[in-house]
This record gives structure tokens, C-alpha cells and sequence, in this order.
């Protein structure tokens, strides 16, 4: 399919509150409907459906399945990013915002199970919609990260690659304990992030590495057998 997505300056945005709730209405039931039945089992008769509004309301609002469907992924990521954005606002130091951060992330899948399925299905329904996505997270990411280091609260290092490591593991920790699971309290998954995110994987202590005075072992020489 992949289809051109639609601009948000090309989006209808009703001059009325009467309008703008209905729109919200359609745009709501979209986001259901996409998440329970797929975009492409999805029609947008079971939109207005769902909506409880005429088939023909639909397309004052909307031109066709695929504008709703990528409005659907922006919104979904906008919220994500402005509940992530004021959870974290009076954090103190890097570390505590990305906990926080994590956590709201946690919040927000319990609360929308649609949003795995949306965003994954945007890959072939609409790809610069699905790279949308992630590249407005990383841009905010990678703008946090680079304060940071400038305030030494974090080593300096590519601070796109880091960003999209810290995404891709909050995505895999968020499938994995929210939404296959939907354990609650999930301290214990963010307590080893955290261990990870401020440590590494290395056994070794902080530091301990450039300390090593031997370096790394050399393999043996292999001795030839006689007999």
C-alpha cells in the first residue's frame, strides 16, 4: 500500500466545538476499530459504527481510510510524548527522568493495548508514517540527552544511537511486562533498566577496565605434539 501519508497541515480542523467533538469521536472509534480488527479488515463503515455518527459524517472529516489511520498513529504518539513530557518535567538529573519516563511509558500501553498494534501495522500501511513515529521521539530524545551531557550527568557518546537504544528498550520491556503479561507492579523491571541503563552489562566495576594493567588475555600459542 505505503501510500504518501497526509500532512497535518492538510488535516480539517472544524471551525465549530460541535465539530471538533465529532471529529474526536470518529478519530476515537478509528483508533478502537484499527486496534481490534486491523487496517486491513477495518472498513470505515464499522467507524461511524462505532462512532454512532452517519457514513457521510465520515468524509466531512476525513478523506479516505488511510487519513484517519495515520492521524490516528500521530495522535497516538503526540499523547505519548506530552504525558511522558510532563511526567518527567520536575525530575531531577538524567537518571530520574528516564525512570519516569519509562514508568509513564508503562502507564500508557496498560491503558492503550491498541498502541503496539496501530504502530506496527504502520510499517505497511503507511512507512513514512511509522518512521514519523519513532523519528519525533528520537528528535525530543536526542535533544534530552545531549543537555545532559553538556551537564556531565551523562558520558558523551552519539546521542541518536543512544536514544534509539533507550527506545528499543523500553519498547521490548513495555511488550513484554505490559502488554503480553499486564503484570502490575512493575518495579522490579524498572529497578534492572535502570541497573542497566546506569551500569551497563559489564561484571566489571565502573572503571575497572581502563585500570586493567594486564589487558586483555592473549590466546596461546598451540604447541606442535611430537612423539
Amino acid at each position: 500500500m505505503n501510500r504518501s501519508s497526509t500532512s497535518p497541515a492538510e488535516r480539517l480542523v472544524p471551525a465549530t466545538p460541535r465539530g471538533q467533538r465529532t471529529r474526536l469521536r470518529v478519530l476515537q472509534a478509528a483508533e478502537r476499530v484499527f486496534g481490534e480488527k486491523g487496517y486491513e479488515r477495518a472498513s470505515i463503515a464499522d467507524i461511524t459504527r462505532e462512532a454512532e455518527v452517519a457514513l457521510g459524517t465520515f468524509y466531512v472529516y476525513f478523506p479516505d481510510k488511510l487519513s484517519v489511520f495515520v492521524e490516528v498513529v500521530d495522535e497516538l504518539g503526540a499523547r505519548l510524548r506530552r504525558l511522558i513530557s510532563e511526567a518527567v518535567a520536575g525530575c531531577e538529573g538524567r537518571l530520574e527522568v528516564e525512570r519516569e519516563g519509562l514508568r509513564t511509558f508503562f502507564q500508557f500501553v496498560g491503558e492503550n493495548r491498541n498502541l503496539y498494534r496501530i504502530v506496527r501495522q504502520a510499517e505497511f500501511v503507511d512507512e513514512a508514517c511509522y518512521r514519523r513515529y519513532y523519528d519525533r521521539f528520537a528528535r525530543g530524545y536526542v535533544s534530552g540527552l545531549e543537555r545532559a551531557m553538556d551537564a556531565g550527568e551523562v558520558r558523551r557518546m552519539d546521542p541518536e544511537a543512544l536514544a534509539y537504544c533507550l527506545m528499543g528498550l523500553s519498547d521490548f520491556l513495555g511488550m513484554r511486562w505490559v502488554l503480553w503479561e499486564g503484570e502490575g507492579g512493575l518495579e522490579h523491571v524498572l529497578d534492572t533498566a535502570m541497573d542497566f541503563i546506569r551500569h551497563g552489562m559489564d561484571a566489571c566495576p565502573a572503571g575497572a577496565g581502563n585500570g586493567n594493567k594486564k589487558g586483555p588475555r592473549k590466546p596461546r600459542a598451540s604447541r606442535s605434539k611430537t612423539r
